[in-house]
């Protein structure tokens, strides 16, 4: 089927400062394959490079001292407002250079002469600490990110208190089970950044005459914003059909009653975007009746009536199409560094290709977990050949190689396989992802992840107490979180834990376990970033949708025809979870800073918390225990080249018997291995086909056993005890 349409893709402020959020580029790789012309646009990169401009600035700042009210600034506020030149005077070079277009200003920042500083600059860390001695960028980009956040502050403050660098009006947007307020201030007079936000929709719109307009809402904090375009749509371009789609929808929307949103949007579509977008196009070129759409609300008579008759299942994986970047301002998005922890650092500083690799999730239990939504429980993964032409394509686009692979949760058997093709196809990328913690994250694996260029793990510890990761169906222990995380940090990844408290029914006792656990976990260095998070409980969910089989109580929010995801609830058997929230952030504050472990847990928290009841050495023994048996089909694997051997004689006793020498040449450095003949020639033979630049097919652990002694070599458990095997899995031969 072919279609006239021409759409926008539209993100709206604000998600990150330093990469796009990757759904306008999937939209945009499936219209590629259907030959529909589209253009994206990242609104949100693109008012902020307006607002924080000479004249955006100028603007602002004259907007302020022609307000019709006298506003009362604070004494901080007050201190920018006078400063307001310097300000105007450092802004560009400043913005340039967190674009990594002037790099030599990060000299004047780190003298601290340069920027005006207001209040963000009394939170400065150690920066010794954070950066060294020699990481004068790294400074200046976070001094720099400070100065901004200084300005965001001023703006918040004195001219429209939605406005936030990664989000914008996210309270309207959160827990908003009434429409109310969100209409109330969408009806409220124009800001000076929703004033920015419309200018800029124009141009976009009068440049590509667009049929229809996409907007994707990721989270609550670009609801307002693209409601405010939607509304900008209807006023001045009624002809446009407006759509509305993207991850807050499909989790906060299902039961959506609320006609007045359509005053804002012609549709919403729910899931993944792709069947529902392709049967809107027919029903809006007149090719299929309302009734045959899929996954779609409209209003029709006044009510809000939901569409979904569509006989067609969604679109494969593999039949979406590659990512599409282009028409995005790549080159011109900011490498900030807000605050100082290893792995937040990666979202915000540097800019990322967000690539799935598997949709959904091939675990699918976790009890604190939409589940029951098809983003989650309709798993579905690509090969490694095909998500290795996608790299390649997208590396062409953007001509960068950084990639996060966006998934709930990357599967080790797929990312064992991904590796493997990307060394083998000679691709340089710098990559990182989420996981869980499961025991097939060997340490081999982290060995052969790393060397294709895996630089960052983070995944859900969550509560560290096994009742309550039994009570979550995590499918993990602590003690087995522990190995996998020593194993990634041995191989030069780093780990980053996604902490819970809270979970129902979870006890002060737990809780310091817990921290227990986690303040182990780091001194032990094998977490290096991790971040504490209280529990959530979410109306998909199996705790939101059976609370009572965790022993909760669902206490509210009333929902009245609008958003319908966050649940409050009541807590009978677990502690008063407020008590904590500070001394588990304070306490983890140090961890990270490798210092504190010495301080009594208690000392944390100012209320009177129990005495934990793990062992001081229990991550310790749990990082020592032995590794699962190797399975016999396990691949063997050699990182290396094929080496060059030597001949030699030796003596032994009073004979004289041949050696051979393996030469491996590294990085690094070579290394020589000596061995008996008959062995150096048997694996002569076997490097072949086991060198990963080489790998055509597996070759199994059972396979080099088998062959080992049939070649009359003795036995090979025996030699797996040998100096010889040891120092081969020294020196990357790999059993996966």
């Amino acid at each position: 089927m072919t279609f006239q349409s021409k759409l926008l893709l539209v993100t709206p402020p604000f998600t990150q400062l330093n990469t796009p959020y990757p759904a306008t580029a999937y939209i945009k790789g499936f219209l590629n394959t259907l030959g529909v012309p589209s253009q994206q646009a990242d609104l949100g990169i693109e008012v902020i490079l307006a607002l924080f401009s000479t004249n955006g600035l100028r603007q602002l700042f004259t907007t302020l001292d022609q307000a019709e009210y006298d506003i009362e600034l604070s004494e901080n506020a007050y201190r920018i407002y006078s400063l307001r030149q310097d300000y105007i005077d450092t802004i560009e070079p400043v913005i340039l250079f967190l674009q990594n277009k002037n790099p030599t200003l990060a000299h004047s920042i780190c003298d601290r002469t340069y920027l005006p500083e207001a209040s963000r600059f009394q939170e400065v860390e150690d920066l010794e600490w954070a950066f060294g001695t020699m990481g004068t960028q790294d400074k200046a980009r976070h001094l720099a990110t400070l100065y901004l956040e200084d300005l965001g502050d001023f703006i918040q403050e004195a001219l429209d208190p939605h406005f936030g660098f990664s989000r914008y009006a996210e309270r309207l947007g959160r827990t908003a089970t009434h429409f109310d307020e969100l209409h109330r201030s969408l009806e409220a007079p124009d800001t000076f950044i929703t004033q920015l936000l419309c200018q800029i929709l124009h141009q976009k719109i009068e440049a590509f005459q667009p049929t229809v307009v996409c907007l994707t809402v990721p989270f609550p904090g670009n609801l307002f914003g693209a409601l405010k375009c939607g509304q900008y749509l209807k006023r001045h371009y009624p002809a446009i059909q407006i759509v509305m789609g993207g991850g807050f929808c499909n989790t906060e929307l299902r039961s959506l009653s609320e006609p007045r949103l359509f005053d804002y949007l012609d549709f919403v579509c729910l899931d993944d975007g792709e069947a529902p977008l392709r049967s809107l196009l027919a029903f809006l070129e007149q090719k299929r009746p309302i009734e045959s759409l899929k996954r779609v609300y409209s209003r029709v008579e006044g009510k809000v009536i939901y569409h979904n008759g569509a006989a067609e299942k969604d679109i494969a994986q593999r039949e979406t199409g590659t990512p599409d970047y282009s028409d995005l301002l790549l080159m011109d998005y900011l490498s900030v560094i807000e605050i100082v922890n290893p792995m937040h650092r990666l979202w915000s500083d540097g800019r990322w290709n967000k690539l799935t690799l598997a949709h959904g999730c091939y675990w699918g239990k976790c009890s604190f977990c939409d589940i029951s939504l098809d983003y989650i429980k309709n798993y579905e993964p690509l090969t490694a050949a095909l998500l290795c032409d996608r790299i390649e394509e997208i590396i062409r686009q953007t001509k960068q190689n950084g990639f996060h692979f966006v998934d709930e949760a990357a599967p080790p058997a797929l990312l064992r396989d991904l590796a493997i093709e990307i060394i083998r196809r000679k691709l340089t990328v710098v990559w990182w992802t989420n996981i869980r913690f499961e025991k097939n994250f060997t340490h081999d694996l982290s060995l052969l992840l790393k060397a294709s260029g895996c630089i960052a793990m983070s995944g859900g510890l969550e509560v560290a107490s096994d009742r309550l990761l039994a009570l979550m169906k995590k499918g993990v222990t602590v003690g087995q979180v522990a190995r996998v995380a020593d194993g990634f940090t041995q191989a030069g990844i780093m780990v980053h834990a996604y902490l819970m408290y809270g979970f129902p029914t979870q006890t002060a006792q737990e809780t310091i376990d817990s921290l227990e656990m986690v303040r182990q976990l780091f001194e032990n260095g094998v977490l290096q970033s991790g971040f504490w998070h209280r529990f959530a409980m979410t109306s998909h969910s199996p705790v939101g949708l059976t609370p009572e089989a965790f022993d909760v109580q669902r206490i509210g929010p009333d929902f009245g025809g609008f958003a319908d995801n966050d649940l409050y609830h009541d807590d009978p058997k677990g502690a008063n979870h407020d008590l904590y929230s500070e001394g588990l952030r304070k306490s983890l504050f140090n961890y990270m800073h490798g210092v504190g472990f010495e301080v009594p847990l208690s000392k944390w928290f100012e209320a009177k918390v129990p005495v934990t009841s793990i062992p001081p050495n229990y991550i310790q023994k749990q990082i020592q225990e032995n590794e699962e048996p190797i399975r016999k089909n396990a691949f063997v694997i050699w990182l290396g080249k094929v080496p060059t051997i030597e001949y030699f004689e030796a003596k032994v006793g009073k004979k004289k018997v041949t050696m051979a020498a393996l030469y491996f040449y590294q990085k690094k450095q070579n290394l020589t291995i000596e061995m008996p003949a008959s062995l150096a020639d048997f694996w002569m033979e076997i490097f072949p086909f086991i060198t990963i630049s080489e790998f055509k097919k597996p070759f199994s652990y059972a396979q080099l056993q088998s062959d080992f002694e049939n070649a009359h070599l003795g036995d090979f458990l025996a030699f797996t005890h040998s100096e010889v095997w040891k120092q081969l899995r020294q020196n990357g031969l790999l059993i996966l």
